[in-house]
């Protein structure tokens, strides 16, 4: 029998949210440092930085869309298919259009000003533009918009998943979802979702084993996004994740401290692009379960410690989406005139978080937030219908 959870706000589930938007933003701010490839890039880098972005980027992306598809399953509860897109359109699609068509030719122009000075490109502006090929996969939302392909994922998972809800709603629906339930009954039967995600991402993987925002990314993430919102169609998988909370903590650390000892000891960080190589699959499986615990944990600290409501939380909910679209922008170009200062890591940081926190909460407040054809190009609901509903983002 499927125990279904009550539709009523959960807020740690909004505050988990906002945490992970802040997450992106300090993930972005410090990605001028780290030793891998970005659009801006400081001369002096810093591996423990780079470890740090590593371990957050295994597990970062996965629980955003895990808690998106949490949010789907709320929206749902009270709203028809039909609904259900439609706001999907107005508050996914169209911020990611608009996005593209203004954000996304500033960000072009930054990273090609920036080339230009640091000498690693020789040329001009509409060269750079045109010599960027349109993908004919997944990656296709990267290339039109940045870090906006996280919208285009996001809206095509909504598109891909509905008829998956639907079905997961109906008898034959909820009898699997209540078997997958009754499982996580017994002792780290949370974990059991594990297989699936490996399965996918191997198979996949194997094929599309360069670059990001592929297929195989496309489609691990999807995963992720039903799963979000399976776990919150039978109140026993939240009951699994309080109850196994530290069997889930002791997996989590175990699989990091392997990636870490690989990466220090056997170069492993290219293990992942090498599927002639035994490592590949040792990396990847350690990567689906870093993913997948992590999340968890996530979840069982919200779950824990966040389920309540205030002022604040009310206002920052209302500016995620906003915030979002323009911190990336804000951090590029502020990042182009601070790595040529004479200035060690930590200043060059603190400046760059200190000033996009400070310009793009302000293009929210003086802009976004006040005037009402931005509010609906930028995905922020009218003012007259602001609600405390249950999460439907």
């Amino acid at each position: 029998m499927t125990t279904t959870v009550p539709v009523t706000r959960l807020h740690y589930l909004d505050w988990l949210r906002v945490l992970a938007l802040v997450g992106i933003f300090l993930y972005h701010s410090v990605r001028p440092f780290d030793l891998t490839d970005w659009h801006i890039k400081n001369a002096e880098l810093s591996f423990p930085l780079t470890g740090v972005l590593i371990f957050v980027g295994l597990w970062g992306m996965p629980f955003f869309f895990l808690i998106a598809g949490a949010g789907a399953r709320f929206a749902l509860a009270h709203r028809s298919g039909q609904q259900f897109l439609v706001e999907r359109l107005q508050r996914l699609l169209l911020p990611y259009l608009v996005g593209c068509l203004l954000l996304t030719p500033i960000m072009l122009y930054t990273e090609w000003s920036h080339k230009i000075q640091s000498g690693k490109l020789t040329t001009s502006f509409m060269e750079f533009v045109s010599s960027r090929s349109i993908p004919l996969s997944p990656e296709i939302f990267g290339w039109a918009g940045y870090h906006l392909w996280f919208l285009g994922f996001l809206f095509a998972f909504s598109l891909f998943g509905l008829p998956i809800f639907s079905w997961l709603a109906r008898e034959r629906g909820q009898r699997f979802t209540s078997w997958l339930a009754g499982l996580c009954l017994h002792r780290g039967g949370i974990l059991l979702p594990i297989i699936p995600l490996l399965i996918v991402q191997l198979a996949l993987r194997l094929f599309f084993y360069e670059g990001e925002h592929n297929w195989a990314d496309f489609f691990f993430l999807m995963v992720f996004f039903i799963f979000g919102y399976l776990l919150y169609s039978d109140e026993r998988f939240t009951q699994a994740i309080r109850r196994d909370w530290w069997l889930i903590l002791l997996v989590a650390i175990t699989a990091a401290v392997v990636i870490i000892a690989a990466l220090v000891g056997f170069d492993a960080y290219n293990w992942v692009s090498m599927p002639w190589h035994p490592g590949f699959y040792i990396a990847w499986t350690l990567v689906v379960i870093n993913a997948w615990c992590w999340t968890l944990l996530m979840l069982a600290v919200g779950i824990r410690f966040l389920n309540f409501s205030n002022k604040w939380l009310n206002y920052a909910q209302e500016a995620t989406l906003p915030f979002f679209l323009f911190h990336q922008p804000v951090i590029m170009i502020l990042s182009y005139f601070v790595v040529q200062w004479d200035a060690a890591i930590l200043p060059k940081l603190l400046t760059i978080l200190t000033g996009t926190l400070v310009l793009t909460l302000g293009l929210y407040i003086l802009l976004i937030r006040r005037i009402k054809v931005l509010r609906l190009i930028f995905g922020v609901k009218p003012m007259r219908v602001q609600s405390r509903a249950a999460p439907s983002t």
